[in-house]
C-alpha cells in the first residue's frame, strides 16, 4: 500500500495520538487505538474505503463516544455496523449506538458506505472521547477540559488537513456548543472557508425520532 495512500494517513495519524495529559480529576480519556485488537479494525476499515489517494469533505464530530467510536475506533461507527455493513467481523460487545444508527441509515441514503467514504472523512473535533463517572463527557462540558484540551485539538485538526482534506467546507455535527467552539477555533486559524452545522445524529434519535427522514435529507442537501 502506498504511503501516500488516505488509509496509511489515517493510520499514522490515530496510531501516534497521545493522551493529553493533566486532565481535571475524574476525567478518563477514551482511546481505544493503544489495543492491538481494535487498531487492527481500523486497519481493515480504512484499507478497506480509503486506499487511494483522492480528496476528502472532513465531518466533525464532538469527541467519541464509549459506545461507538471509542470502542471501535471508528467515529459513528457500533460494533454491529461495523460487521453486518461494513463487513468486518469482530469480537466487540453487539451493541447499537444511536448516533451510528443514524449515520448509517443516512449512508444507506447516500448509496452505500463505499460511495459516502469516498467522498467523506468522518473524524471530531477531539478524536479522543472522555468519561467521568463511567459516563460519556463532552469535550466542552468541563471549562478546565476545554482548556487543557484546546492544543491538543489545534494539532490534531492541523495534522489531519495534510490528508488532502477540501478545505473549502467542512461540516460539524451538533449546532450547538461543537458549532460555536469550531467556529472560533477557525476565526482565529482559518482552517476552513465556511463551517456547515448540521443536527448531532444523538439530538436526532433521542429527541426527533419521528423526523430522521428530514434529517437525512438535509444532511443530503447540505453534503450536495
Amino acid at each position: 500500500m502506498h504511503s501516500n495512500h488516505f488509509s496509511q494517513k489515517i493510520l499514522q495519524f490515530l496510531s501516534t495520538l497521545k493522551t493529553p495529559t493533566a486532565l481535571p480529576s475524574g476525567v478518563h480519556v477514551l482511546n481505544p487505538y493503544q489495543e492491538a485488537e481494535v487498531f487492527n479494525l481500523c486497519k481493515r476499515f480504512y484499507t478497506q474505503y480509503y486506499a487511494d489517494a483522492n480528496p476528502r469533505n472532513i465531518i466533525l464530530g464532538i469527541n467519541p463516544g464509549r459506545l461507538g467510536g471509542g470502542l471501535t475506533g471508528i467515529p459513528f461507527t457500533d460494533p454491529i455496523k461495523l460487521q453486518t455493513i461494513c463487513g468486518i467481523d469482530n469480537d466487540l460487545s453487539k451493541k447499537a449506538e444511536l448516533s451510528a444508527d443514524f449515520i448509517y441509515l443516512m449512508i444507506a441514503a447516500y448509496g452505500s458506505p463505499s460511495e459516502f467514504y469516498k467522498d467523506f472523512y468522518f473524524s471530531s473535533v477531539s478524536p479522543l472521547g472522555f468519561t467521568k463517572e463511567g459516563k460519556n463527557l463532552n469535550y466542552y462540558d468541563d471549562k478546565k477540559l476545554t482548556k487543557r484540551l484546546t492544543p491538543f485539538i489545534l494539532s490534531c485538526i492541523t495534522t489531519q488537513l495534510k490528508f488532502d482534506i477540501n478545505t473549502k467546507t467542512a461540516y460539524c455535527l451538533g449546532e450547538g456548543e461543537n458549532y460555536k467552539f469550531l467556529s472560533k477555533l477557525n476565526e482565529e486559524h482559518h482552517f476552513f472557508e465556511t463551517i456547515i452545522p448540521l443536527a448531532h445524529p444523538r439530538f436526532i434519535m433521542q429527541y426527533k425520532r419521528k423526523s430522521v427522514n428530514q434529517y437525512i435529507d438535509a444532511y443530503l442537501k447540505a453534503f450536495n
